[in-house]
């Protein structure tokens, strides 16, 4: 089918870095106005906040953590990743999850069943498959990380969308996206230094590897006693400090493409140690702040440039943010200071905020996707294919 040829079809980030535009702009504004009252929610049979979180780590998220992988995994085994009819169906797949999620209550069970599953067991096996078939070829070696961790996001998807298991659920979920960020922070911050400002920064095997396993333990930190979650929290929160420290933050942000990422680093950061002092000293804070510091402080600002990134350099252009999408990268900083920041000392104000936010989150994906998908349905400028 000619149909399946054109350039959006030709490598898995050019759809679903579209979707994640389009996804990023809407998702939010729609739980702000369901939170307020001012937009009916869809017909479910779990509750609202399942619905929001559930879309947000398996919707949003997603998309960009397979268009991210789906492009980066032809590239650490060196095969031809999957395209055309193959990449037709996931994203149809994706596409058959939102609508399942938001019929849901009306849908018969096996349908929905069909329709929120679909899109993950199909991806997830078809990462496995490439990494598996071609680990000779494979060059990072500590590409198992993702054998185990890819699977577990069908459990913890599960357990998302069940009334009684919903906290393990998300926590298992921020896990995960917390040990795949460590993963992709650890691989592009080294060339992003080097080539930014000719610099070299610290990297351990020792240490990269125990912070890959504490963040792979911190998975599963629900099924532990809280005295043990909040202490391995802070010696991950430690070591992830210490590491920075070598990693030249006072270049890094200097210059807001990438001292985002380190900001979003540093979000990793705080998470877990507003975890370890939730588990210790049970502070009062107005609103989800743990989860939201990730999604927002981690997610928000880290996907918006790699989103900006990714879709310049890959579609043969010279990676450069210009006034544009730096205005898109403080918009999402902005974005963190509405949902995180103010509420903690303007309670009273919390709906606004969370609307406020997702204003935030509508401007800056609304720009994204205006700027950059275009480029996505486009053919690369320096005449490859792919």
């Amino acid at each position: 089918m000619k149909f399946l040829t054109r350039p959006v079809w030709s490598v898995g980030f050019r759809p679903f870095f579209s979707l994640a535009c389009l996804s990023g702009l809407s998702l939010p504004v729609v739980w702000a106005l369901m939170y307020n009252g001012n937009l009916s929610g869809p017909s479910l049979p779990f509750s609202g906040t399942q619905w929001h979180a559930h879309e947000m780590f398996f919707g949003f998220a997603w998309a960009v953590i397979g268009g991210f992988l789906l492009t980066s995994t032809k590239n650490w085994v060196h095969a031809r990743g999957y395209h055309g009819a193959a990449l037709f169906f996931l994203v149809a797949a994706w596409l058959f999850e939102r609508v399942g999620m938001w019929f849901a209550g009306s849908w018969p069970i096996l349908l929905f069943r069909l329709s929120n599953n679909l899109f993950l067991v199909s991806i997830v096996v078809m990462l496995l498959w490439t990494l598996i078939s071609r680990r000779k070829d494979d060059t990072y070696r500590d590409n198992y990380f993702f054998l185990l961790i890819l699977p577990a996001f069908l459990f913890a998807k599960q357990l998302m969308l069940s009334s009684e298991y919903f906290p393990i659920g998300w926590s298992m979920a921020m896990g995960l996206f917390r040990v795949a960020f460590l993963v992709m922070l650890e691989r592009t911050l080294t060339p992003f230094m080097k080539g930014a400002f000719q610099v070299s920064i610290l990297r351990n095997a020792t240490l990269d590897k125990t912070i890959k396993l504490l963040g792979l333990a911190m998975v599963f930190e629900s099924f532990l006693p809280s005295l043990w979650s909040g202490i391995l929290a802070l010696l991950l929160a430690g070591l992830l400090l210490g590491r920075l420290a070598f990693w030249k933050p006072q270049l890094a942000l200097r210059r807001i493409d990438i001292g985002i990422m380190y900001l979003g680093y540093l979000a990793i950061v705080a998470q877990l140690l507003i975890h370890f002092f939730n588990q210790v000293a049970h502070p009062q804070w107005v609103g989800a702040v743990s989860v939201h510091v990730f999604t927002f402080g981690t997610m928000g600002l880290i996907i918006p440039a790699m989103l900006i990134r990714i879709s310049q350099g890959h579609t043969g252009r010279k990676v450069a943010f210009d006034s544009l999408d730096k205005f898109a990268l403080y918009i999402m900083l902005a974005g963190f200071l509405a949902r995180i920041v103010l509420p903690q000392y303007y309670p009273g104000q919390y709906a606004q905020w969370i609307f406020s936010s997702a204003i935030c989150w509508l401007i800056c994906f609304s720009l994204l996707g205006w700027r950059y998908i275009p480029y996505l349905f486009a053919p690369r400028i320096d005449g490859r294919e792919h």
